[in-house]
């Protein structure tokens, strides 16, 4: 076996308390302690959950199959049964202390709600009717219960006077197992029991061991006798007290108590615990292996401290005493082969590996530890070095010494790149000298290859000063070389020297500096360069910022500021709404050209702000976009008669406004000037009565091209008029076609049938017989009715109207089907 203690939480635990017993489930551990504390553990030994159940010793705690449900006794007579995942609990104070307790296997089954506890009496405890708990007395008489082991529906029990089983199913006491020593006091050397299966009860006492198996007896045999009896099938004794047993596959583990007379004093002393494992014979036993364990503070225990518990199918063995849990494992291969690895046998290793390959698991590659030492050697004499560099990750696992070992191989022979990809990069992590190897062979030939492995290993794995010298060397050689320089970047990065890899990046424009600059918050050194950063890639520049940060970083830069929000503007017009108001001053003073544009692209500037700001600086263009946009349209063509002089553009502006009063105004103020008439006459023939303006002008006035422009209109007139004919003839052809397409939809039949019904008294348009006459109304619209149901028009005309859709409206397809038989 090998050992282990079980720390963590243990540790903190006993190192204020004692652990009194302990008990085993396949999920967790569940530990008592002189305290009255039941603590909860994980097989590491951390602590999951805590009971104070007791302020005096635990004296056994007991879990069914499940690991729901748990029992626990303790020094001042206290019982509790409870459920650790439900509400589901039991409490007893007896007037004694209660040394035992165990729940059923089942317990978790609602019909199998049983547990006992021992102390002067064995009482069994079995929930009833109305959930009431019944005890009964199952032993009494023979000193107190000292020991429990409940195995499917067998209960074994030890008192004062030896070992008793019972029958669950016929409630019969099947065998009575005397002890053999009677002078030891039980209370000092109890007896430990331990199911190895369901029939058979491994039983050890003082010095004695004896495995007894549960069998039926022969009908013929039965008369008053129980129906099962019990036979010793090995029986032996030990060299000292038992503190406990377990079985190991058709071997015992025998936890012993031992003393021993100290060379000094010659009186008799506690000596550390043993763990033998030994194989049953019918009258004695074969020791296997056997063990002295330094437990914590073995000097002053007794055998009564030392318990032995298992976990079954894992072979894990938990020896506890008052200040210590060891554990306790079977050896395996993996072993083996590290006990031939500590002595260099790396041969016999190989072949312990191989032998094994298919059940080791810690070694299932470490059967190349020969491969490293004998194998590696071969392919170095074949120049074949890429086949053991591919090898070592997966040969050489953790082990660092190794992988070192095994690099100064590859550097003897030049090979170092060879490996380079294939070295470990974390768990394990090699001495940085391993690594700055590397990477100087790379740098003298191989500059591309050196940057790929800047970039992938990690930067705590070398010396970064050692490994920028050496670049900043090989630079001044070569000062232009951009792999070099991208390179020396990184490791400026890596060494946190962001000020010397912003500058590199900006000179090679990379595309890296965004991302430098938002993860070290490097925005105060490069508030002279951000248009230099828009330029190369002003895409990642919106993704990487945020807009308030750059708006704040650049507000003593305003035409930095502008370019940047133009920018943002023209990518998303809604992303920086909330600085529009700040934009029209920067366009105004930095880029009037696209004021006007964006004025017309945004939604959220505020007009006045901008009117105002546009008025100051005499901007009559943007004014009377303004303007016109708060509805103020008089004063903006106002200002472009008088401020621009311009009819082709106030004409343009009646235009987009297409409102009669404007085109009064503009007339008003061209009449007296014949250069205005004229632009007049040229365009205003498609939206204004051209008479309304000829009228008003004076007679004697002079006005350039007049001709010209009567000729226009009336050339626009005569186009007019040909629109208009051809529109007309257009709308007669598909007024007649759709005409045709009504009377051949009303022409159709109307299908009448049962389902149809009266639109007036809601009864079926058809007769239940057939055979009589009848008469149905039946309207375009679809509409029907009996012919005496519906109302006798008031009109001179004999033509009937739907009364449904007359109340709506009269309409086509509203005039009368009639239908008679």
């Amino acid at each position: 076996l090998k050992y282990e203690r079980l720390s963590n939480g243990v540790t903190e635990i006993l190192q204020k308390d004692a652990a009194s017993c302990m008990t085993v489930h396949e999920k967790f551990l569940a530990l008592g302690t002189h305290y009255g504390k039941v603590y909860l553990l994980d097989v590491q030994g951390n602590i999951t959950q805590k009971f104070d159940v007791s302020p005096v010793k635990i004296n056994q705690i007991s879990l069914d199959e499940s690991g729901e449900h748990m029992g626990v006794c303790s020094e001042d007579g206290k019982v509790q049964v409870f459920g650790l995942y439900s509400a589901e609990e039991f409490h007893e104070t007896f007037d004694c202390p209660i040394k035992i307790v165990a729940v059923h296997p089942h317990f978790v089954r609602s019909h199998f709600k049983q547990f006992v506890t021992g102390g002067k009496k064995l009482l069994l405890y079995e929930r009833g009717w109305m959930n009431r708990w019944k005890p009964s007395v199952l032993h009494e008489g023979e000193g107190n219960i000292r020991n429990v082991k409940w195995r499917g529906h067998l209960i074994a029990w030890a008192n004062n006077m030896g070992v008793k089983i019972l029958d669950m199913i016929s409630k019969q006491r099947i065998t009575n197992v005397p002890r053999d020593d009677i002078s030891l006091r039980p209370d000092m050397y109890p007896c430990s029991l331990c199911w190895k299966d369901n029939l058979t009860l491994i039983i050890g006492w003082g010095n004695s061991v004896k495995i007894c198996s549960v069998k039926e007896r022969h009908a013929s045999e039965m008369r008053d006798l129980p129906n099962r009896y019990v036979e010793i099938v090995f029986q032996f004794d030990t060299e000292f007290y038992i503190s406990g047993l377990a079985p190991i596959c058709d071997q015992l583990v025998i936890l012993s108590y031992v003393k021993e007379i100290s060379e000094k004093t010659e009186v008799e002393c506690c000596a550390r615990p043993r763990l033998d494992i030994v194989q049953p014979l019918p009258e004695s036993c074969e020791e296997i292996s056997s063990d002295a364990l330094t437990v914590r503070g073995f000097q002053e225990n007794e055998c009564r401290d030392y318990h032995l518990e298992y976990s079954e199918g894992e072979s894990l063995f938990y020896i506890i005493s008052p200040r210590d849990v060891v554990v306790a494992k079977e050896r395996d291969q993996d072993d083996h082969i590290d006990w031939l690895l500590e002595k260099k046998k790396y041969e016999e290793a190989l072949m312990a590996a191989e032998i094994s390959q298919k059940t080791i698991k810690k070694h299932k590659i470490l059967k190349g530890i020969l491969y490293c030492h004998i194998t590696f050697s071969i392919y170095f004499r074949s120049h074949l070095f890429h086949f053991p560099s591919r090898k070592c990750q997966k040969i050489l696992g953790k082990n660092t010494e190794l992988w070192e070992f095994e690099v100064y191989k590859f550097k003897e022979i030049g090979q170092l790149k060879s490996i380079s990809r294939y070295l470990p990069r974390r768990d394990p992590v090699l001495k940085p000298l391993i690594y700055e190897m590397v990477l100087h062979e790379f740098l003298e030939s191989d500059y591309e290859g050196f940057a790929t492995l800047v970039k992938e290993w990690p930067g705590d794995l070398y010396n970064n000063t050692i490994i920028v010298q050496a670049v900043v060397d090989h630079l001044k050689k070569d000062p232009q070389n951009r792999t070099l320089l991208r390179t020396l970047a990184e490791l400026y990065t890596y060494d946190q020297r962001y000020g010397r890899a912003l500058e590199i990046y900006l000179t090679l424009r990379h595309k890296d500096v965004f991302q430098l600059i938002h993860k070290h918050n490097l925005f105060s050194s490069i508030r002279d360069k951000i248009v230099l950063l828009m330029d190369f890639d002003s895409e990642v520049w919106f993704v990487f910022f945020q807009i308030d940060r750059v708006v704040e970083e650049l507000e003593n830069r305003p035409e930095l500021q502008h370019v940047y929000l133009h920018k943002l503007f023209k990518r998303d017009h809604h992303k920086g709404q909330r600085y529009h108001e700040k934009q029209i001053s920067l366009y105004a003073e930095y880029d009037r050209p696209n004021l006007l544009p964006f004025l017309r692209d945004s939604t959220h500037c505020p007009l006045e702000k901008a009117l105002e700001i546009c008025q100051q600086r005499n901007f009559v263009e943007e004014t009377v976009y303004l303007l016109s946009r708060m509805g103020n349209s008089r004063s903006a063509l106002k200002m472009i008669m008088e401020e621009l002089q311009d009819v082709d553009k106030a004409i343009e502006f009646a235009k987009e406004q297409d409102d009669g009063e404007l085109w009064e105004d503009l007339i008003l103020y061209s009449i007296d000037k014949p250069p205005f008439i004229t632009g007049l006459l040229n365009n205003i023939g498609t939206h204004v009565d051209p008479i309304l303006l000829i009228h008003r002008i004076k007679e004697g006035m002079e006005i350039p091209n007049l001709r010209d422009s009567l000729v226009k209109i009336l050339q626009d007139y005569n186009l007019q008029i040909l629109l208009r004919e051809g529109c007309k003839k257009i709308l007669v052809a598909d007024s007649l076609s759709l005409l045709k397409k009504m009377h051949r939809t009303q022409m159709k039949g109307v299908l009448v049938d049962e389902e149809n019904i009266c639109e007036s008294c809601l009864s079926p348009i058809l007769p239940s017989d057939a055979s009589k006459s009848f008469s149905v109304i039946v309207f375009h619209c679809r509409h029907m009715f009996h012919r005496e149901c519906l109302p006798v028009s008031n009109t001179v005309s004999s033509v009937q109207f739907c009364n449904i859709c007359s109340a709506k409206h009269r309409g086509p397809g509203s005039a009368v089907l009639e239908m008679k038989k």
